[in-house]
C-alpha cells in the first residue's frame, strides 16, 4: 500500500510502502524491523522504511551475484544495456513531478530544487552512462618478451566490470547519488545493491519502481533500507560484493575503507570537504559576492564541496563578508513545498543539533556572528544562513565539515598566505578562487590540494568532468572517463601465435 500525503498548495505526495527491492519483487525484512520517516520541515511522521538484517543484505547480494554469472546478463550487449538505462530516463522523466515532490517531503529541500536541479540530474545521469555502455574499449600492446624462442607474441587488454557493487548513499541528494552509483554500475555491466541512507530513502524506492517498470532483469538492481552499522556494514563485509561505491562522512568512509581491507574490496569514496571560497583583492564583487553566497547557502549548506570557509584579501574583506551576510538575511526559509521558499530545513534533528553544537563553540573560541547563528523556527529543523567573522585555522569549526548554512570567514593580510591558508585541512574535495587575474586564478589552482578548483565560479558539477576529493575528502573519482575505472578493471590477454609457414 501507498500513502498520499497532502502538503501546501494542494500537492499530494505519492509516499512508497515500508519494503525491499530483492531479486525483482518487493518483499518485507526478516526482522519485521521498521524506521520512522519524518518531514524535516514539520517533524512529523510521514513513513517507514525496513530496517534491513544482515539476513536481508545477504538475500539481496546473493540475487546480485546470481544476476551477474547468469548467462543473459553476462551475453545482454552493452547497447542493450544502455537501453535499459535510457527507458529508466524516460520514465523518470514521466514521474519527474511526483518524484521532486516526494523528495521535497523527505529531504526537506525546495521543490524547484527537487525538480530542476535532483531531477535534472538523475534523468542526465541516466542517459550520459546509458551512452558510455558501449564506449568500453580495450588495447592492443606490442610485447618485447624476455629471451627469444623464436615465437611471435600478441597482447591486448579489456575492461571486464568489476563485479556486484554495493552502492551506499547519502541523504542530501538522495535519487540523484542512488543514479549516479546504480547507472554506471549497469552501463558497464555489474548488479548493484543499493543502501540509502535511514534518513532519505523514499525517492530510491520509488525508483526501484520504475526500474522494475522499465523491464531489468531480476536481480541486476536491488535496494534494501536500513541504518548504516547494520545493513550497510552487512553489504561492506559481504564476500561477494567486490566494490563500494560511497557517499557520505569521512568518518564512515574510514570505517568502510578498513573494513574493505579484509577482503580487499575495490572502493570508490567519496567523503567530506571543507573547501575554500579564495576572493581576491581585485576580484569583481558584484560576481564574488554572490558567489561566495550561492557557494555555502544552497541546499541549506549540505553539500560536500560548500565553501564553508570564505578567505579574503584584507582590503576587502568587510564589504565581502557584509555582502554575502546581507544575502543571507535575506533569503526565505520554509517549507519547500511553498513557491517563495529558497532554504528548506536541515535533514533532521541530530543534523540541527550538531550545526548548532559547532557554531557554537565557534563563537566561544571567538568568531564573531555577522548573521544567523540560531535554530530559525521552533518546528522544523530550521538553521539560520550564518557568516562567522574572526576565523583562525585553530578553530574546530575551522578544521571539521559543518553541513549547515554556515560560513567562516577569514582575513588574508598577505597574499603569500592564502595557499597555506587554503589547504590547512585535513580535506580537500574543492576550491574557488575569485579574480580578474588569468594569471593569478591558474597559479594559485596548480597550487590547492584538491579534486576540482572553480574559477569565478563554484559547486559547478558536470557528468562529464571526474569529480572526486584528495586527502580525508575520499579515494577515487566518478563522472567523466574515470567511470570507466571505477567499476571496471582491465584484464591482459597474451598469446603465442605459432606460424604456419614459417614454423
Amino acid at each position: 500500500m501507498k500513502a498520499m500525503i497532502e502538503r501546501a498548495g494542494g500537492a499530494a505526495v505519492r509516499v512508497p510502502a515500508a519494503r525491499m527491492l530483492i531479486n525483482g519483487e518487493w518483499c518485507e525484512g526478516d526482522a519485521g524491523r521498521v524506521i520512522a520517516v519524518h518531514d524535516p520541515a514539520t517533524e512529523e511522521k510521514i513513513a517507514e522504511v525496513v530496517a534491513a538484517s544482515v539476513t536481508d543484505v545477504d538475500r539481496a547480494v546473493l540475487a546480485a551475484h546470481r544476476a551477474f554469472e547468469s548467462r543473459a546478463w553476462q551475453k545482454m550487449r552493452p547497447l542493450d544495456r544502455g537501453r535499459l538505462l535510457e527507458k529508466l530516463a524516460l520514465l523518470v522523466e514521466r514521474d519527474a513531478e511526483d518524484l521532486a515532490r516526494l523528495e521535497t517531503l523527505d529531504n526537506g529541500k525546495p521543490y524547484a530544487v527537487s525538480r530542476n536541479v535532483d531531477l535534472k540530474f538523475a534523468i542526465d545521469a541516466l542517459r550520459y552512462y546509458g551512452g558510455w555502455s558501449s564506449k568500453m574499449a580495450g588495447e592492443y600492446i606490442q610485447l618485447s618478451p624476455l629471451g627469444d624462442d623464436g615465437g611471435t607474441y600478441r597482447a591486448y587488454t579489456e575492461r571486464k566490470p568489476v563485479g556486484v557493487v554495493g552502492g551506499i548513499t547519502p541523504w542530501n541528494f538522495p535519487l540523484g547519488q542512488a543514479v549516479q552509483k546504480m547507472a554506471p554500475a549497469i552501463a558497464f555491466g555489474c548488479t548493484v545493491v543499493l543502501k540509502p541512507s535511514e534518513e532519505a530513502s523514499l525517492t530510491t524506492l520509488r525508483l526501484g519502481e520504475l526500474i522494475l517498470e522499465a523491464g531489468f532483469p531480476e536481480g541486476t538492481v536491488n535496494i534494501v533500507t536500513g541504518y548504516g552499522h547494520d545493513a550497510g556494514q552487512a553489504l561492506v563485509d559481504h564476500p561477494l560484493v567486490r566494490k563500494i561505491a560511497f557517499t557520505g562522512s569521512t568518518a564512515t568512509g574510514q570505517k568502510i575503507l578498513a573494513s574493505s581491507a579484509r577482503t580487499m574490496k575495490r572502493v570508490t569514496l567519496e567523503l567530506g570537504g571543507k573547501s575554500p571560497t579564495i576572493v581576491l583583492a581585485d576580484a569583481d564583487l558584484n560576481l564574488a559576492i554572490p558567489g561566495a553566497a550561492n557557494a555555502i547557502f544552497p541546499n541549506s549548506g549540505q553539500i560536500c564541496t560548500a565553501g564553508s570557509r570564505l578567505l579574503v584579501d584584507a582590503s576587502i574583506y568587510d564589504e565581502v563578508i557584509q555582502g554575502v551576510a546581507e544575502i543571507g538575511r535575506g533569503l526565505k526559509l520554509g517549507s519547500g513545498f511553498d513557491p517563495a521558499v529558497q532554504l528548506g530545513p536541515l535533514v533532521s534533528s541530530r543534523q540541527l543539533e550538531r550545526v548548532s553544537g559547532l557554531v557554537a563553540q565557534g563563537i566561544e573560541e571567538g568568531a564573531e556572528p555577522i548573521c544567523g547563528a540560531g535554530r530559525a523556527a521552533d518546528t522544523g529543523y530550521f538553521y539560520q544562513p550564518t557568516v562567522l567573522s574572526g576565523g583562525r585555522a585553530d578553530m574546530r569549526i575551522a578544521q571539521e565539515e559543518v553541513f549547515g548554512p554556515v560560513v567562516l570567514a577569514m582575513a588574508v593580510q598577505d597574499p603569500q598566505e592564502i595557499r597555506a591558508l587554503a589547504n590547512d585541512t585535513a580535506y580537500g574535495l574543492g576550491a574557488s578562487i575569485w579574480t580578474r587575474d588569468i594569471n593569478k586564478a591558474h597559479l594559485l589552482a596548480a597550487e590547492l590540494d584538491c579534486g576540482t578548483v572553480w574559477i569565478n565560479t563554484h559547486n559547478v558539477l558536470d557528468l562529464a568532468m571526474p569529480f572526486g576529493g584528495t586527502k580525508l575528502s575520499g579515494l577515487g573519482r566518478e563522472f567523466g572517463t574515470e567511470v570507466i575505472h571505477a567499476y571496471t578493471e582491465p584484464r591482459a590477454v597474451c598469446m603465442r601465435l605459432q606460424d604456419p609457414v614459417y614454423g
